[in-house]
Protein backbone atom coordinates (compact mmCIF):
# COMPACT_ATOMS: atom_id res chain seq x y z
CA UNK A 1 0.00 0.00 0.00
CA UNK A 2 1.23 3.57 -0.88
CA UNK A 3 2.16 5.45 1.94
CA UNK A 4 -0.58 8.21 2.72
CA UNK A 5 -3.19 6.43 0.86
CA UNK A 6 -6.06 8.75 -0.43
CA UNK A 7 -9.59 8.02 -0.42
CA UNK A 8 -13.34 9.17 0.03
CA UNK A 9 -14.94 8.88 2.91
CA UNK A 10 -18.05 7.57 1.19
CA UNK A 11 -20.36 9.85 -0.99
CA UNK A 12 -19.61 11.52 -4.17
CA UNK A 13 -22.19 13.92 -5.56
CA UNK A 14 -24.49 12.38 -7.62
CA UNK A 15 -25.65 13.79 -11.06
CA UNK A 16 -28.14 16.16 -11.89
CA UNK A 17 -29.56 13.56 -14.17
CA UNK A 18 -30.17 10.93 -11.78
CA UNK A 19 -31.20 13.19 -8.40
CA UNK A 20 -33.10 16.46 -7.93
CA UNK A 21 -30.10 17.65 -6.00
CA UNK A 22 -32.03 21.07 -5.49
CA UNK A 23 -34.27 19.64 -3.25
CA UNK A 24 -31.56 17.22 -1.71
CA UNK A 25 -30.03 20.11 -0.47
CA UNK A 26 -32.75 21.91 0.66
CA UNK A 27 -33.68 19.20 3.51
CA UNK A 28 -32.10 17.76 6.06
CA UNK A 29 -30.72 13.96 5.01
CA UNK A 30 -33.99 11.47 4.65
CA UNK A 31 -33.94 9.01 7.40
CA UNK A 32 -37.46 7.45 5.86
CA UNK A 33 -37.62 6.40 2.19
CA UNK A 34 -37.67 9.62 -0.53
CA UNK A 35 -38.37 8.46 -3.63
CA UNK A 36 -39.08 11.75 -4.92
CA UNK A 37 -36.10 12.76 -5.05
CA UNK A 38 -35.32 10.47 -8.25
CA UNK A 39 -35.61 11.85 -11.29
CA UNK A 40 -35.47 8.72 -13.22
CA UNK A 41 -38.28 6.19 -13.54
CA UNK A 42 -38.27 3.29 -11.12
CA UNK A 43 -38.15 1.15 -13.89
CA UNK A 44 -34.87 2.42 -15.03
CA UNK A 45 -33.57 3.62 -11.71
CA UNK A 46 -30.86 0.83 -11.06
CA UNK A 47 -29.50 1.29 -14.56
CA UNK A 48 -29.15 4.76 -14.21
CA UNK A 49 -27.50 4.23 -10.36
CA UNK A 50 -25.07 1.66 -12.18
CA UNK A 51 -24.26 4.38 -14.45
CA UNK A 52 -23.73 6.99 -12.10
CA UNK A 53 -21.78 4.74 -10.49
CA UNK A 54 -19.47 4.12 -13.25
CA UNK A 55 -18.73 8.01 -13.35
CA UNK A 56 -18.22 8.01 -9.49
CA UNK A 57 -15.40 5.34 -9.85
CA UNK A 58 -14.00 6.37 -13.01
CA UNK A 59 -13.84 10.13 -11.27
CA UNK A 60 -11.67 8.77 -8.54
CA UNK A 61 -9.33 7.02 -10.88
CA UNK A 62 -8.67 9.98 -12.75
CA UNK A 63 -7.60 11.83 -9.59
CA UNK A 64 -5.71 9.15 -8.73
CA UNK A 65 -7.39 7.87 -5.43
CA UNK A 66 -5.77 5.14 -3.75
CA UNK A 67 -9.21 3.45 -2.22
CA UNK A 68 -12.22 3.75 -4.07
CA UNK A 69 -15.94 3.89 -3.06
CA UNK A 70 -19.18 3.56 -4.73
CA UNK A 71 -19.62 7.60 -4.16
CA UNK A 72 -22.92 5.81 -2.70
CA UNK A 73 -24.82 6.94 -6.01
CA UNK A 74 -28.08 4.34 -5.36
CA UNK A 75 -28.28 6.29 -1.50
CA UNK A 76 -31.00 9.17 -0.56
CA UNK A 77 -28.74 9.78 2.78
CA UNK A 78 -26.05 7.35 4.10
CA UNK A 79 -28.29 5.53 6.46
CA UNK A 80 -31.83 5.16 4.88
CA UNK A 81 -31.36 2.70 2.34
CA UNK A 82 -30.28 0.25 5.00
CA UNK A 83 -32.23 1.23 8.02
CA UNK A 84 -35.37 1.03 5.51
CA UNK A 85 -34.34 -2.11 4.35
CA UNK A 86 -35.15 -4.11 7.71
CA UNK A 87 -37.40 -6.52 9.92
CA UNK A 88 -38.92 -4.99 12.26
CA UNK A 89 -40.29 -0.95 10.86
CA UNK A 90 -43.68 -0.07 9.79
CA UNK A 91 -42.87 2.26 7.07
CA UNK A 92 -45.92 3.36 5.60
CA UNK A 93 -46.30 5.05 9.29
CA UNK A 94 -43.41 6.24 10.32
CA UNK A 95 -42.37 8.04 13.50
CA UNK A 96 -40.77 11.61 14.47
CA UNK A 97 -37.91 12.45 16.07
CA UNK A 98 -36.09 15.89 17.10
CA UNK A 99 -32.56 15.47 14.91
CA UNK A 100 -29.01 16.69 15.77
CA UNK A 101 -30.03 20.21 14.28
CA UNK A 102 -32.87 20.49 16.03
CA UNK A 103 -35.35 20.00 13.49
CA UNK A 104 -38.74 17.38 13.38
CA UNK A 105 -37.62 14.97 10.98
CA UNK A 106 -39.59 11.56 9.88
CA UNK A 107 -37.89 8.70 10.94
CA UNK A 108 -38.58 5.02 11.01
CA UNK A 109 -40.88 3.27 13.57
CA UNK A 110 -39.80 0.41 15.14
CA UNK A 111 -42.70 -1.67 15.74
CA UNK A 112 -41.30 -5.52 15.91
CA UNK A 113 -37.77 -7.18 16.04
CA UNK A 114 -35.37 -5.23 14.00
CA UNK A 115 -33.67 -8.16 11.43
CA UNK A 116 -31.99 -7.82 8.43
CA UNK A 117 -33.91 -9.46 5.98
CA UNK A 118 -31.63 -9.89 3.10
CA UNK A 119 -28.08 -8.48 2.15
CA UNK A 120 -28.56 -4.65 1.22
CA UNK A 121 -25.32 -3.41 -0.58
CA UNK A 122 -23.68 -6.77 -1.62
CA UNK A 123 -24.90 -5.94 -4.81
CA UNK A 124 -23.21 -2.84 -4.97
CA UNK A 125 -20.01 -3.76 -3.32
CA UNK A 126 -19.72 -6.20 -5.91
CA UNK A 127 -20.40 -4.01 -8.81
CA UNK A 128 -17.75 -1.76 -6.92
CA UNK A 129 -15.31 -4.28 -7.00
CA UNK A 130 -16.01 -5.80 -10.57
CA UNK A 131 -15.16 -2.53 -12.23
CA UNK A 132 -11.85 -1.47 -10.96
CA UNK A 133 -8.63 -3.25 -9.85
CA UNK A 134 -7.93 -0.57 -6.94
CA UNK A 135 -8.73 -1.27 -3.08
CA UNK A 136 -11.90 -0.69 -2.42
CA UNK A 137 -14.35 0.57 0.23
CA UNK A 138 -17.70 0.52 1.34
CA UNK A 139 -20.19 2.27 4.33
CA UNK A 140 -22.59 1.11 6.37
CA UNK A 141 -24.68 3.03 8.69
CA UNK A 142 -24.09 2.14 12.33
CA UNK A 143 -26.13 0.47 14.80
CA UNK A 144 -26.17 3.29 17.82
CA UNK A 145 -26.71 6.15 14.63
CA UNK A 146 -29.45 4.19 13.61
CA UNK A 147 -31.32 3.96 16.81
CA UNK A 148 -31.36 7.02 17.39
CA UNK A 149 -32.81 8.05 14.04
CA UNK A 150 -35.97 6.05 14.56
CA UNK A 151 -38.97 5.91 16.66
CA UNK A 152 -38.94 2.84 19.64
CA UNK A 153 -42.80 1.55 20.14
CA UNK A 154 -41.52 -2.31 20.72
CA UNK A 155 -38.36 -2.25 22.76
CA UNK A 156 -38.88 -1.99 26.25
CA UNK A 157 -34.92 -0.27 26.38
CA UNK A 158 -32.84 1.52 23.68
CA UNK A 159 -30.21 -0.32 24.07
CA UNK A 160 -31.70 -3.78 23.66
CA UNK A 161 -32.94 -1.89 20.03
CA UNK A 162 -28.93 -0.70 18.81
CA UNK A 163 -28.13 -4.26 19.96
CA UNK A 164 -30.57 -5.72 17.23
CA UNK A 165 -29.43 -3.27 14.71
CA UNK A 166 -25.87 -4.17 15.54
CA UNK A 167 -26.91 -7.62 15.04
CA UNK A 168 -28.26 -6.88 11.20
CA UNK A 169 -25.07 -4.67 10.54
CA UNK A 170 -22.89 -8.11 11.77
CA UNK A 171 -24.50 -10.12 9.04
CA UNK A 172 -24.47 -7.40 6.30
CA UNK A 173 -20.36 -6.56 7.08
CA UNK A 174 -19.59 -10.17 7.29
CA UNK A 175 -21.54 -10.47 3.39
CA UNK A 176 -19.33 -7.08 2.22
CA UNK A 177 -16.16 -8.86 3.00
CA UNK A 178 -16.72 -11.74 1.38
CA UNK A 179 -18.01 -9.69 -1.95
CA UNK A 180 -14.80 -8.33 -2.24
CA UNK A 181 -14.67 -5.42 0.45
CA UNK A 182 -10.78 -3.67 0.88
CA UNK A 183 -12.45 -1.98 3.69
CA UNK A 184 -15.67 -1.46 5.33
CA UNK A 185 -16.30 1.76 7.26
CA UNK A 186 -19.34 2.31 9.96
CA UNK A 187 -20.88 5.66 9.82
CA UNK A 188 -21.60 7.11 13.47
CA UNK A 189 -21.97 10.61 13.48
CA UNK A 190 -24.09 10.07 16.24
CA UNK A 191 -21.81 9.16 19.19
CA UNK A 192 -20.34 12.60 18.65
CA UNK A 193 -23.60 14.26 19.06
CA UNK A 194 -24.74 12.57 21.78
CA UNK A 195 -21.53 11.01 23.51
CA UNK A 196 -23.10 10.60 27.16
CA UNK A 197 -25.83 7.63 25.14
CA UNK A 198 -22.60 6.28 22.89
CA UNK A 199 -20.61 5.45 26.56
CA UNK A 200 -23.42 3.85 27.86
CA UNK A 201 -24.82 1.90 25.52
CA UNK A 202 -23.60 2.69 21.94
CA UNK A 203 -19.78 1.24 22.36
CA UNK A 204 -21.66 -2.03 23.40
CA UNK A 205 -23.34 -1.90 20.23
CA UNK A 206 -20.13 -1.48 18.20
CA UNK A 207 -18.51 -4.70 19.51
CA UNK A 208 -21.70 -6.41 18.92
CA UNK A 209 -21.78 -5.06 14.96
CA UNK A 210 -17.88 -6.42 14.74
CA UNK A 211 -18.44 -10.05 16.68
CA UNK A 212 -16.39 -11.90 14.75
CA UNK A 213 -15.02 -10.13 11.81
CA UNK A 214 -11.91 -10.14 10.68
CA UNK A 215 -11.68 -7.62 7.53
CA UNK A 216 -10.17 -3.80 7.57
CA UNK A 217 -12.73 -1.64 9.42
CA UNK A 218 -13.24 1.49 9.80
CA UNK A 219 -15.46 3.66 12.11
CA UNK A 220 -16.87 7.34 11.06
CA UNK A 221 -17.29 10.15 13.16
CA UNK A 222 -18.55 13.52 12.23
CA UNK A 223 -20.24 16.93 12.99
CA UNK A 224 -23.13 16.60 10.45
CA UNK A 225 -22.57 17.29 6.81
CA UNK A 226 -20.88 20.74 6.04
CA UNK A 227 -23.41 22.08 3.66
CA UNK A 228 -26.51 21.35 6.34
CA UNK A 229 -25.07 22.13 9.92
CA UNK A 230 -23.21 25.29 10.53
CA UNK A 231 -20.51 25.46 12.86
CA UNK A 232 -18.10 23.48 13.93
CA UNK A 233 -16.39 22.85 17.35
CA UNK A 234 -12.78 23.12 18.22
CA UNK A 235 -12.60 19.80 19.59
CA UNK A 236 -14.22 15.94 19.26
CA UNK A 237 -16.27 15.33 22.72
CA UNK A 238 -16.25 11.22 21.70
CA UNK A 239 -12.93 10.57 20.23
CA UNK A 240 -11.00 9.42 22.98
CA UNK A 241 -13.94 6.48 23.51
CA UNK A 242 -12.36 4.86 20.56
CA UNK A 243 -9.06 3.92 21.58
CA UNK A 244 -10.08 0.39 22.32
CA UNK A 245 -12.79 0.02 20.09
CA UNK A 246 -12.47 -3.01 17.81
CA UNK A 247 -12.03 -1.09 14.79
CA UNK A 248 -8.99 -0.62 12.63
CA UNK A 249 -9.21 2.78 11.46
CA UNK A 250 -11.34 6.08 13.00
CA UNK A 251 -12.50 8.88 10.06
CA UNK A 252 -12.43 12.32 11.62
CA UNK A 253 -12.74 16.25 10.46
CA UNK A 254 -9.84 18.17 10.77
CA UNK A 255 -10.33 20.93 8.06
CA UNK A 256 -12.76 22.85 8.97
CA UNK A 257 -12.62 22.84 12.52
CA UNK A 258 -8.65 22.96 12.46
CA UNK A 259 -8.96 20.19 15.21
CA UNK A 260 -5.75 20.70 17.04
CA UNK A 261 -4.28 17.03 16.15
CA UNK A 262 -2.98 15.98 19.45
CA UNK A 263 -5.69 14.03 20.33
CA UNK A 264 -4.66 11.64 17.86
CA UNK A 265 -1.92 10.61 20.03
CA UNK A 266 -4.48 9.34 22.38
CA UNK A 267 -5.31 6.77 20.18
CA UNK A 268 -2.14 4.66 19.56
CA UNK A 269 -3.41 1.18 18.35
CA UNK A 270 -5.30 2.93 14.80
CA UNK A 271 -4.91 4.58 10.95
CA UNK A 272 -5.95 7.53 10.95
CA UNK A 273 -8.32 8.23 8.22
CA UNK A 274 -7.42 12.16 8.13
CA UNK A 275 -9.96 14.40 6.57
CA UNK A 276 -8.08 17.26 5.01
CA UNK A 277 -11.00 19.10 3.21
CA UNK A 278 -13.18 21.58 4.07
CA UNK A 279 -16.43 20.96 2.91
CA UNK A 280 -18.38 23.95 4.27
CA UNK A 281 -16.43 26.14 0.70
CA UNK A 282 -16.85 25.51 -2.38
CA UNK A 283 -13.02 27.06 -2.38
CA UNK A 284 -10.96 24.33 -3.86
CA UNK A 285 -7.94 24.24 -1.56
CA UNK A 286 -4.42 24.21 -3.11
CA UNK A 287 -2.19 20.93 -2.65
CA UNK A 288 -0.07 22.78 -1.13
CA UNK A 289 -3.17 24.24 1.77
CA UNK A 290 -3.56 20.12 1.73
CA UNK A 291 -0.02 19.29 2.66
CA UNK A 292 0.00 21.35 5.35
CA UNK A 293 -3.13 19.77 7.07
CA UNK A 294 -1.62 16.40 6.76
CA UNK A 295 1.59 17.48 8.26
CA UNK A 296 -0.43 18.80 11.40
CA UNK A 297 -1.12 15.44 11.86
CA UNK A 298 2.46 13.77 11.64
CA UNK A 299 3.72 15.02 15.12
CA UNK A 300 1.20 12.84 16.77
CA UNK A 301 0.46 10.09 14.39
CA UNK A 302 3.19 8.07 11.84
CA UNK A 303 2.63 8.30 8.28
CA UNK A 304 2.39 4.75 8.05
CA UNK A 305 -0.91 5.34 9.99
CA UNK A 306 -2.67 8.00 8.13
CA UNK A 307 -5.24 7.73 5.02
CA UNK A 308 -6.13 11.03 3.42
CA UNK A 309 -9.87 11.58 2.68
CA UNK A 310 -12.01 14.71 2.90
CA UNK A 311 -13.92 15.86 6.39
CA UNK A 312 -16.78 14.05 5.68
CA UNK A 313 -19.12 12.57 2.70
CA UNK A 314 -18.77 15.03 -0.59
CA UNK A 315 -22.66 14.31 -1.76
CA UNK A 316 -23.77 17.95 -1.62
CA UNK A 317 -20.64 19.72 -3.70
CA UNK A 318 -21.05 20.32 -6.62
CA UNK A 319 -19.36 18.06 -9.01
CA UNK A 320 -16.47 19.73 -10.69
CA UNK A 321 -15.65 21.76 -6.64
CA UNK A 322 -15.76 17.93 -5.81
CA UNK A 323 -13.23 16.88 -8.24
CA UNK A 324 -11.20 19.85 -7.95
CA UNK A 325 -11.10 19.09 -3.99
CA UNK A 326 -9.90 15.29 -4.79
CA UNK A 327 -7.12 15.92 -7.19
CA UNK A 328 -5.68 18.86 -4.90
CA UNK A 329 -5.93 16.05 -2.01
CA UNK A 330 -3.99 13.50 -3.99
CA UNK A 331 -1.42 16.25 -4.93
CA UNK A 332 -1.03 17.37 -1.35
CA UNK A 333 -0.58 13.77 -0.03
CA UNK A 334 1.91 13.36 -3.01
CA UNK A 335 3.84 16.69 -1.29
CA UNK A 336 4.29 15.32 2.03
CA UNK A 337 5.12 11.65 0.34
CA UNK A 338 8.04 13.29 -1.54
CA UNK A 339 8.66 14.80 1.64
CA UNK A 340 8.87 11.96 3.88
CA UNK A 341 10.88 9.85 1.48
CA UNK A 342 13.46 12.37 0.81
CA UNK A 343 14.14 12.54 4.55
CA UNK A 344 14.04 8.66 4.79
CA UNK A 345 16.59 8.43 1.30
CA UNK A 346 18.88 11.11 3.56
CA UNK A 347 19.19 9.29 6.54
Amino acid sequence: MTLLPTSLVGSYPQPDWLIDREKLGHQMPPRVRAAALWRVAPEWLEQAQDDATLLAIRHQERAGLDILTDGEMRRESYSNRFATALDGVDLDRPGTIVSRSGASVSVPRVVGKIRRKHPVEVRDIRFLRANTDRQVKITVPGPFTMSRQAQNDYYATEEEMALDYAAAVNEEIRNLFAAGADVVQIDEPYMEAQPDLARRYGLAALRRALEGVTGTTALHICFGYAALVPGRPAAYSFLENLADAPVRQISIETAQCSLDCAVLAKLPGKTIILGVLDLSTQRVETPELVAARIRRALPFVSPERLVVAPDCGMKYLPADVAFGKMKAMVEGARLVRQELQGRAASH
